[in-house]
């Protein structure tokens, strides 16, 4: 039998794990600068954690684990026979993989109360997996780089992750647009058209509109019970177009009556001005402005119901792809846990989608992704009794360092230095260790130089 992997994840090798790493360091440093701290969570929560945080839509591409042992032991005939799929599912199983990180972090932070300094600024860079339908961009196994604040109710905090969100993107060198919206304003527009109890519905119909059509879209809403003059009502509001200051003061005309939606446009109000002006200002101490533009999204929905303000979506101008970046405000998220009154904000970078974002633009920058710099060629017991220290003393500078395993055929080695595409060759035979030298030759030029080991390790590094 020919083995293979499951649909949906991947196998990565040396060059992918290279561009993989380049952009987690990116990520990592930049959340470094905002003073963001490391911690991970297991793979695997308990359902009772999982289940009912992402809404019946996310509960159906949670990954679940089979109890080990006997986990048919105490399964009735009956409940067999009934074919009951979700009953036997909650019987079976007691754990399942994680879908994002921000429900394991609520979890991890009321588990920790005692031993956190609030606000808590944390980071995460783990896989997480969803029994989803693979498509372009879109996998079952995948990375997500989270950033949360917890502790604070500052629209500060989400004003910085919009910078984050701008560094991250300047650094790799992607153009993207920043969407911005608040779950207040869309529970205002239901209050609005009078369908205050059809929000969840409302938003996870229109979070739909790039991927499926308005026509489409308004045919969900009329299943989801909304009345014709509600779906019309809807309209002009989802396609309104203009600058971010033009849609604020339409919506906020519309939204009069909602003392809600008139919170939610406050605050989007004052994230995008604060956002852009600090932008602005760093252009003024020699730091780049930022190039990206931030954009009032009033279809923004993401369907995660624990969002309760602030909405971001960050998507490539450049290639064609779903959200590479998305979060927001959760107010009551650790109060499902048992710690009400704790309000958090968090953004996550899709690794993936950035992966092939960064691919399909060729924008990997090629220093980053060099492996072995320097390969010592074996030409048997001496010369490698020659080598070892000298390539010891290499390692020490800094570069990377190899010496061949074996004393192959110098054609062999010569080949394996030109797969790896190894810039520097290095060999030593009875002349050079006799002058305590070696012969340093550029893959690149074919220039050959006999040399000190102290002017190797110079020409390598330079």
């Amino acid at each position: 039998m020919k083995p293979n992997i499951p649909k949906g994840t991947r196998d990565f090798g040396p060059v992918e794990m290279a561009r993989r790493n380049y952009i987690f360091d990116t990520i990592r440093q930049v959340y470094a600068l905002y003073g963001f701290q490391q911690i991970e969570t297991p793979s695997m929560e308990t359902l009772q954690t999982l289940m009912g945080k992402y809404g019946d839509e996310g509960d159906k591409l949670l990954f679940k684990v089979l109890n080990s042992g006997d986990f048919l032991g105490k399964v009735s005939d009956d409940e067999l026979c009934g074919r009951n799929a979700l009953h036997l599912a909650a019987r079976f199983c007691e754990k399942g993989l994680r879908y994002d990180l921000t429900v394991p972090f609520a979890r991890y932070v009321v588990m920790h109360r005692d031993e956190l300094q609030l606000p808590f600024r944390r980071y995460q860079i783990q896989p997480v997996w969803r029994a989803d339908r693979p498509q372009k961009g879109r996998y079952r196994e995948f990375y997500q780089c989270d950033a949360d604040v917890v502790g604070s109710d500052s629209l500060l905090n989400e004003v910085e992750l919009m910078q984050i969100v701008d560094e991250v993107f300047r650094r790799l060198g992607i153009r993207v647009c920043i969407k911005i919206n608040n779950r207040k304003i869309l529970t205002g527009i239901a209050e609005t058209i009078g369908a205050a109890d059809k929000i969840v519905d409302i938003t996870v119909a229109i979070d739909k509109l790039d991927k499926i059509g308005a026509d489409n879209v308004n045919d969900e809403l009329r299943r989801d019970g909304l009345s014709e003059e509600q779906i019309q009502r809807l309209q002009p509001i989802i396609s309104m177009q203009g600058t971010n200051d033009e849609k604020l003061q339409v919506i906020a005309q519309v939204l009069s009556d909602s003392p809600t939606g008139l919170k939610g446009v406050e605050e989007t109000r004052f994230i995008i001005e604060a956002y852009t002006a600090a932008a602005s200002a760093g252009g003024t101490t020699g730091v780049p402005p930022h190039t990206n533009p931030i954009e009032l999204d009033l279809t923004l929905a993401r369907g995660l119901n624990y969002y309760t303000g602030a909405i971001f979506e960050v998507k490539a101008i450049d290639v064609q792809m779903g959200s590479i970046t998305g979060g927001g405000r959760y107010d009551n998220l650790t109060g499902i846990f048992g710690m009400p009154g704790l309000s958090g904000v968090g953004i996550s970078f899709g690794a993936d989608r950035i992966y092939d974002v960064l691919n399909q633009l060729d924008l990997y920058p090629k220093d980053q992704l060099q492996g072995t710099q320097l390969l010592f060629i074996n030409f048997g017991p001496k010369e490698l009794a020659y080598c070892l220290p000298l390539a010891t003393r290499a390692r020490r500078a800094g570069i990377r360092t190899e010496v061949y395993p074996d004393a192959a055929k110098m054609k062999k080695q010569m080949q394996y230095a030109n797969a790896k595409q190894i810039p520097f060759v290095a060999l030593a035979g009875e002349t050079e260790m006799a002058a305590g030298l070696l012969t340093l030759k550029d893959m690149l030029t074919g220039e050959q130089q006999t040399v000190s080991p102290e002017a190797v390790v110079e020409r390598v590094k330079g």
